[in-house]
C-alpha cells in the first residue's frame, strides 16, 4: 500500500488533525524566516533631473509615511538630488517623446493643448531647455504639487535614509560639504546590496 493510499485509509478526524498541525508548523517557519518589524524597501536614485527627482522622493515619503524603513542609495546623476541647492535642477524635453508639452498658463482649451515639438526643433532654439524648466516649475505650482524641496525635507524628517554614494562623489570630484548635512552615509555598492538583498521591496530608478 502506498503512501496515498495509507493516508485515505486513516479516520477523518486524523486526517484533520495531521493538516491543521501542518499548517501551523508551516507558518511557524514563515515567521520564523522573516524577521520582526516593520517592512522595508530600498530604492537606488540615478537620475538628476527636475523630472526624474520625483519618483525616488515620493516613493520614499510615502513608505515611511506608512510605517516603512526606508533607504535611498544616491548615485552618479542621483547625487545632484542631495546637493544643498536644488535650484540647478533641470529638465530637458529633448529626446524624451513620452514627455507632454502642455502650457501651465491661459484658457482651459489652450493649456490642453499638446505641443509636440520635433527635436530638430528643440535642438536649435536657445533657451529651450531653460524655457521647459520654467514651464514644469510653473506647472508644479499652479496644480499644488510639492516642490523637491519639500518632499526632500518629509522624507528626513520621517526618517528615511539618504546615501549617497562614495565611488561617485570621487569620481565627480563632490566634497562632502557640497551636500545637505541629514546625508547618513556615504558608502560603496558593498555596503548597499546587503541592505537592497534583506528588503522586502528593492526599487531601481
Amino acid at each position: 500500500m502506498g503512501a496515498a493510499e495509507e493516508l485515505a485509509a486513516l479516520d477523518p478526524s486524523i486526517l484533520a488533525r495531521i493538516d491543521e498541525i501542518v499548517a501551523r508548523k508551516v507558518q511557524e517557519e514563515l515567521a520564523r524566516r522573516k524577521p520582526e518589524g516593520p517592512p522595508s524597501m530600498t530604492i537606488i536614485a540615478t537620475k538628476g533631473t527636475l523630472d526624474w527627482a520625483y519618483p525616488p522622493f515620493i516613493l520614499a515619503s510615502t513608505g515611511a509615511a506608512l510605517g516603512w524603513d526606508v533607504s535611498v542609495f544616491f548615485t552618479f546623476y542621483g547625487l545632484n538630488l542631495l546637493r544643498s541647492d536644488l535650484s540647478s535642477l533641470r529638465i530637458s524635453p529633448l529626446g524624451n517623446p513620452a514627455m507632454p508639452m502642455k502650457m501651465p498658463f491661459g484658457p482651459k482649451w489652450f493649456r490642453q493643448l499638446r505641443w509636440n515639438i520635433p527635436n530638430a526643433v528643440q535642438s536649435i532654439v536657445p533657451g529651450f531647455e531653460s524655457l521647459a524648466t520654467h514651464l514644469m516649475q510653473r506647472t508644479i505650482r499652479s496644480t499644488g504639487v510639492a516642490d523637491i524641496a519639500t518632499l526632500r525635507s518629509e522624507c528626513i524628517e520621517n526618517g528615511v535614509k539618504l546615501i549617497a554614494c562614495q565611488m561617485t562623489v570621487d569620481l565627480f570630484g563632490y566634497q562632502r560639504s557640497d551636500f545637505i548635512p541629514e546625508v547618513a552615509d556615504f558608502c560603496g555598492a558593498t555596503t548597499f546590496l546587503p541592505m537592497a538583498q534583506k528588503a522586502d521591496v528593492s526599487l531601481f530608478i
